[in-house]
């Protein structure tokens, strides 16, 4: 199916090849966004270098890819030396790191400021910031060094508003949009382009997590939780995983050559209000 899709057709649907032959690596790739965003580059002809904690869901992952060009290598995105040594065994696969996707991030219990522990707060930053910042320490040379590249760093519309409830996970989002543009700010004049992609309610595990939490504070089921959430956008109904990725690759595309610095919401209009 893979060998056909990079022909360009598939049974009904014209599939592009936007990513052929290019080197994409991905965190977060064991479930979600990071899953179906691996899909999707396989489909349009990208080597992949896939990362995760989850060793058993990036398995599944690779399992779902047919004949894609793919390694894996399991890890802490918050342990420097994985960074470092993803990057080098991508190098070694592939020769190249053309496009990065640090996607890799967790999301916290709905708590007041006052009731979040300083542990809960350290474990946002050392993941969703520390884990963006050592991603893009290991990345940025590299790419600069070839005069190219694309990096794509999963934030959230919590990273460009509030969010009651999630402030250590709003804090640790803004700081990935404040990573973005002075990573973008510094490597531009190397030819290497850095944004971010703020998602709100996507239907993805980490969501069903969250929905699950907010129905157990007001004695709901998730399918209240679901129009809870849905009622705050101004679209009224929550985004679909394919939704927000298409829109990573959009921002990936290595046509889209004048695009940095950006934080873009793909929010259904929740960032407009």
């Amino acid at each position: 199916m893979i060998a056909a899709i990079r022909k360009g057709v598939c049974v009904g649907r014209i599939f592009m090849t936007r990513f052929n032959g290019k080197t994409v690596l991905l965190s977060g790739a064991a479930s979600g966004f990071g899953r179906l965003a691996a899909q999707r580059l396989a489909e349009e002809g990208a080597k992949l270098s896939l990362t995760d904690l989850d060793a058993d869901g990036l398995a599944e992952t690779v399992a779902a890819l047919a004949d894609a060009e793919v390694i894996v290598n399991a890890g802490d995105v918050a342990d420097e030396d994985h960074h470092l040594r993803i990057v080098e065994q991508t190098l070694d696969q592939f020769g190249s790191l053309d496009i990065a996707l640090n996607n890799a991030g967790v999301f916290t219990e709905l708590k007041r400021i006052e009731d979040t522990t300083a542990d809960e707060f350290d474990r946002m930053i050392n993941i969703n910031t520390k884990g963006v910042f050592l991603a893009l320490k290991a990345q940025l040379p590299v790419m600069a060094k070839t005069g190219s590249g694309s990096i794509l760093n999963t934030a959230s519309v919590a990273g460009i508003t509030g969010a009651g409830h999630c402030a250590a996970y709003a804090a640790s989002k803004h700081a990935v949009v404040g990573l973005t543009k002075s990573a973008a700010d510094e490597y531009s004049r190397y030819g290497v382009r850095v944004n971010a992609i703020c998602p709100s309610f996507a239907k993805t595990p980490m969501l069903y997590g969250f929905a699950d939490t907010l129905a157990n504070k007001y004695g709901e089921d998730r399918e209240d939780a679901y129009k809870r959430l849905s009622g705050r956008i101004p679209m009224g109904r929550m985004g679909e995983a394919h939704e927000v990725v298409e829109a990573m690759l959009l921002i990936s595309d290595p046509a889209n050559t004048f695009m940095t610095g950006q934080a873009i919401a793909v929010d259904g209009g929740l960032s407009a209000i």
